[in-house]
C-alpha cells in the first residue's frame, strides 16, 4: 500500500473541469494495483479511508501533521490485518482477534516495530475515530474495540466517558510531563548566549547565531507560543518595544494563521524578552538579511513578493493580503522588499530557520555534559509547560497585582491593567494558553506539579500577614515528627 500527499499543482491539465475539493498535502492511500474501484458495488477500504481523511479537516483535525498520523495509524492496522487474511470491515470476531494478535506485535514484537504505551494509546485513539466513523456512515458493521463507562470529574462538574479497553496503562502524566525552574530557565538562556552558568563567556564553546536562538528562545519561554507559532513569525508581528522598562506583561497577539485550530489569540511577554527580539532584528538579523538574494526552493511554490508591508497586511504579488491570513507553508515563501525571508528567524543564506528543535535539544545536551548533569531534554513544548507554571506562580503569588498597583498611575495600558487586578489565574492562563475552556486549563495543569505554588503562596500570604512566621513554621513541622517519633 503506497501513502501519498494530494498536490493541486497543474490541476488545469487534469481535464477536470473545476479544482479538487481536495486540502494540500491531505494524505491518500493507493493499493499495489494503483486502482480505486472494482467496480460497481460497495468501494475499497482504502477508498472508505480516504473518504475519512477528507473529512477530518471539518471534524476539528486542521493540523496537516495530524493528517499524516491518522493515516499511517489506519495504513499500518490494514496491512498488518492484510498479512493474516483479516480485512478491515471483517466481523467483530476476526476483527477482536486481530487486535489481540496486533496489540502483541506492537508490544513484544520485532524492536523496530513496537510501540511506547502513549503511542499504542493514540493509535487505538484514532482507530476507534475511524471505526465510529465507519459504522455511522454504513461502512463497517462492527469494531473491534470493547468499552468501559467511567465518570471523569471536571472542576467540580462530572460527567460520563467512553474508555477503550484497549488502551494500555501508562505512568501518570504529572510523572512522565517535567518544566524548567527559574534556575534552569536561566541556564538554558545562557546556554542559547554561548554563556556559562556564571554568565560568563563558554570558553569551549564555538557556537554560531547566538542572538537569534537567545532571543527567540527566550521569546518561547516568555510568551507560551507553540513550536509553529514562533517558528512561523513574521518581523511585522513583533509588538513595539514600550519607550521604557514596565513590570506589567506587553499583549502579544498570535495570529490565527498559524495557531492551533487557527484560533486568534493574545498571550504577553516581558519587557526583557521582548528588547532582546528588537536587539536581534535590529542588529544581527540586519546584518543577515543585507544584499541578501535567498528565493524560495521551487518545492516549496512560487516565491511571495511583499511591498509595503505594516504591522498588519502588506502586498503579496500586488494584492494587499492580512499576514493573519497566510498559513505556515505561505509564510516561508514570503520574501521582503529589501530581501531575505520575512520570518523572524533566518540562516545565514537570509531564508526562513525553523529547526527550533534540534537548537534546543543540542543547547541541553551540552549543558548536561559541562555543567549540570540533572539539566533535562528540552524541546519546544517544554518551553511552553515552563512558561504556564511561572505564570501561573506569578498570578496566584499576586505578583502581578503588585505590579499594577505600581504603574495604575502611568500610561500603562488600562484594561490589561484591570485584567491583571481582578481576573481569576485560571481564566487568565486559559486566555494566554488558548485552551477553549478552563476546564482544559484545569486538566492541563494536573499534569504538572502545581502543589508548590499554591503552598509557597499560602506561606508566604501567612507570613505577610503576620498569622505564620518562618520560624514558628519550622516549629510546627518539628512538632509534627517529634509526635510521629513518639508513637514509635
Amino acid at each position: 500500500m503506497i501513502l501519498s500527499f494530494f498536490s493541486s499543482q497543474g490541476w488545469e491539465a487534469w481535464d477536470v473541469e473545476h479544482r479538487p475539493l481536495i486540502a494540500e498535502r491531505m494524505p491518500v492511500l493507493v493499493d499495489d494495483d494503483l486502482r480505486f474501484e472494482d467496480g460497481p458495488g460497495a468501494p475499497r477500504p482504502t477508498t472508505v479511508v480516504n473518504r475519512w481523511l477528507r473529512e477530518l479537516l471539518a471534524s476539528g483535525a486542521p493540523s496537516s501533521n495530524s493528517w499524516e498520523a491518522y493515516a499511517r495509524a489506519v495504513k499500518e492496522w490494514m496491512e498488518f490485518l492484510a498479512g493474516h487474511g483479516v480485512g478491515l470491515f471483517d466481523s467483530r470476531e476476526r476483527l477482536k482477534l486481530g487486535l489481540s494478535r496486533y496489540a502483541e506485535h506492537r508490544a513484544t514484537g520485532p524492536l523496530e516495530r513496537r510501540f511506547a504505551a502513549t503511542t499504542w494509546g493514540q493509535h487505538m485513539s484514532i482507530l476507534s475515530l475511524f471505526y465510529r466513523w465507519a459504522m455511522e456512515h454504513g461502512h463497517a458493521e462492527a469494531e473491534p474495540f470493547t468499552y468501559r463507562t467511567a465518570r471523569a470529574l471536571f472542576h467540580g462538574t462530572g460527567r460520563e466517558i467512553r474508555v477503550n479497553l484497549a488502551v494500555r496503562r501508562t505512568p501518570q502524566p504529572h510523572v512522565t510531563i517535567k518544566y524548567l525552574e527559574p534556575d534552569f530557565s536561566s541556564l538554558f538562556l545562557n546556554g542559547l548566549c554561548g554563556l556559562a552558568p556564571d554568565g560568563g563567556l563558554d570558553t569551549g564553546y564555538r557556537g554560531r547565531e547566538l542572538a537569534r536562538n537567545a532571543a527567540v528562545g527566550g521569546l518561547a519561554l516568555a510568551t507560551g507560543l507553540r513550536l509553529q507559532e514562533f517558528s512561523y513569525l513574521l518581523t511585522y508581528e513583533i509588538p513595539e518595544l514600550p519607550p521604557k522598562p514596565t513590570a506589567i506583561p506587553i499583549p502579544f497577539p498570535v495570529p490565527a494563521g498559524i495557531t492551533k485550530g487557527r484560533k486568534f489569540r493574545t498571550t504577553w511577554i516581558s519587557y526583557e524578552a521582548l528588547a532582546a527580539v528588537h536587539h536581534y532584528l535590529e542588529l544581527d538579523r540586519a546584518a543577515t538579511v543585507d544584499g541578501s538574494t535567498w528565493r524560495p526552493p521551487r518545492r516549496w511554490g512560487e516565491p511571495l513578493l511583499v511591498t509595503d508591508p505594516t504591522a498588519r497586511n502588506g502586498e503579496i504579488n500586488g494584492v494587499r493580503r492580512q499576514w493573519e491570513t497566510l498559513t505556515p507553508g505561505e509564510r516561508r515563501r514570503l520574501i521582503a522588499p529589501d530581501g531575505g525571508s520575512c520570518l523572524l528567524a533566518l540562516r545565514t543564506s537570509g531564508g526562513p530557520f525553523t529547526a527550533w528543535a534540534t537548537v534546543f535539544e543540542r543547547t541541553a545536551d551540552r549543558i548536561r555534559a559541562r555543567f549540570e548533569p540533572r539539566f533535562p531534554h528540552v524541546h519546544p513544548h517544554r518551553l511552553r509547560h515552563s512558561f504556564s507554571m511561572r505564570t501561573l506562580e506569578y498570578l496566584v503569588s499576586g505578583h502581578y497585582r503588585q505590579a499594577a498597583k505600581l504603574v495604575k498611575d502611568t500610561d500603562a495600558d488600562a484594561a490589561l491593567v484591570f485584567y491583571l487586578s481582578k481576573a481569576d489565574p485560571l481564566l487568565v492562563l486559559r486566555d494566554l494558553l488558548g485552551h477553549s475552556s478552563v476546564l482544559t486549563t484545569e486538566k492541563y495543569l494536573k499534569r504538572l506539579d502545581t502543589t508548590r505554588i499554591y503552598r509557597d503562596a499560602y506561606e508566604a500570604a501567612g507570613i505577610t500577614d503576620g498569622l505564620l512566621s518562618k520560624a514558628a513554621a519550622g516549629r510546627e513541622v518539628d512538632a509534627e515528627f517529634d509526635d510521629e517519633g513518639g508513637l514509635g
